[in-house]
């Protein structure tokens, strides 16, 4: 029988491979729906496989598919560039100006071809089907607002799933550390844009205008209340702003202020909470004789790790490498849209630390970049979480 020792052997022997194919789709990133070129990569080498591939899927997704009948367990991984210019002096260095693989899809499309070719092989890989979930469009959303988990759900890719998994590289962590938490990972993510509305006039007669940018200090107090006050303290809730804008010259008081900004939550009764209220205290600008408009885009949801499935993960940690690999899970403020698949089925994400040297590297910065020899990892921790989560489905449906 493959034993997880036997797997991580296996994504080792891979490594070279992993790294070809990651610095290959990070030399030619693609933007939100438009990963064309990564797409071809993906079918081609699935294809080779000998692989049932089906492509287009959610717009410019592939999906393949491993095995057949029940149980499903579906992985995914996204493909998707920034519009960042890469400043990194490396040899595979990002050859589209403007547009960067900053947040590591690049090493988690390669980390699932990993996967894939190792499971593809394995001799004695659990009853059951593996799907292989290439998605586009994490980073973005098109023009309904709908990103490429949604439109890959739209289009059937979790149909019969009966758990999904994924990872993702933090640049911050440790190398070859993982992190994975219980319940809530990432959190419920709403943006706002505001127009508070007044009059205007002139700055030496400020008695004859409705003054928004007077209008703006009240909201603005009251806004950052709302956390403060209004907000049961036990939950997590952030609300900030991001962007004002006001005027042009220093004489003539404007007639409208603009800002922007973020709400974030776990909870979605709180999620809703902050948007209720954030409504209910722009009602200030009307009782000083403004008035204003609210736009709110509706973000990704929470992630929320299937505890279950996040117990199988720490188990094949622990077989593969120790616990001492194990980090303490932090829930973060962040978004990702891989929580609308754990809506749909028992899922969790993984953390996989793959910080490259002693330079401070954030995701969504010019500078971004990992330590590629963590990739192994990543792929034995899914396969061997796949193949658990096949035999734990199984024996359920069995008993």
């Amino acid at each position: 029988m493959t034993t997880p020792s036997d797997l991580l052997t296996h994504a080792q022997a891979l490594s070279g491979q992993l790294i070809d194919w990651r610095r290959n789709i990070h030399m030619h990133p693609e933007l939100s729906f438009q990963e064309q070129r990564t797409a071809k990569l993906v079918v081609d080498e699935l294809t080779k496989m000998g692989m049932e591939v089906q492509s287009g899927v959610g717009k410019t997704g592939v999906v393949g598919l491993l095995g057949e009948g029940r149980p499903v367990v579906a992985i995914r991984a996204d493909m998707d560039a920034l519009p960042i210019d890469e400043q990194n002096d490396v040899p595979y260095r990002s050859q589209t100006p403007g547009v960067m693989h900053a947040c590591g899809h690049d090493a988690h499309t390669a980390i699932l071809l990993g996967v894939a070719r190792l499971l593809s092989t394995m001799p004695d890989r659990p009853a059951g089907q593996v799907r292989l979930l290439f998605q586009p469009s994490e980073e973005n959303t098109d023009e309904e607002n709908k990103s490429g988990a949604v439109r890959m759900i739209e289009d059937g890719a979790l149909e019969g799933v009966d758990a999904v998994i994924a990872l993702h590289v933090a640049s911050d962590l440790p190398s070859k550390r993982i992190m994975i938490a219980d319940g809530y990972a990432s959190a419920n993510e709403d943006s706002f844009e505001v127009w508070l509305r007044g009059t205007g006039g002139h700055g030496a007669y400020p008695h004859q205008a409705v003054d928004p940018t007077f209008i703006l200090a009240q909201v603005l107090n009251a806004i950052h209340g709302i956390r403060a006050r209004r907000i049961d303290p036990a939950k997590a809730a952030v609300i900030s702003i991001g962007a004002i804008h006001a005027g042009t010259a220093t004489n003539v008081i404007p007639s409208e202020v603009y800002l922007s900004g973020t709400m974030r939550s776990f909870e979605d009764a709180v999620r809703q909470q902050l948007r209720d209220e954030l409504a209910r205290v722009l009602e200030i600008t009307r009782v000083f004789g403004g008035d204003f408009e609210l736009k709110l885009r509706p973000g990704y949801p929470s992630l929320y790790n299937d505890p279950d499935v996040a117990r199988l993960v720490r188990i094949s940690v622990r077989d593969l490498v120790g616990a001492q690999a194990l980090l303490e899970p932090e829930p973060m403020m962040g978004a990702e849209d891989f929580s609308y698949m754990t809506r749909k089925a028992p899922g969790a994400m993984l953390m996989l630390g793959a910080k490259k040297d002693d330079l401070d590297r954030p995701h969504h910065t010019p500078i971004f970049d990992i330590d590629e020899s963590a990739m192994p990892l990543g792929v034995a921790i899914l396969a061997d979480v796949a193949c658990r989560l096949l035999r734990q489905k199984s024996e359920l449906s069995a008993a």
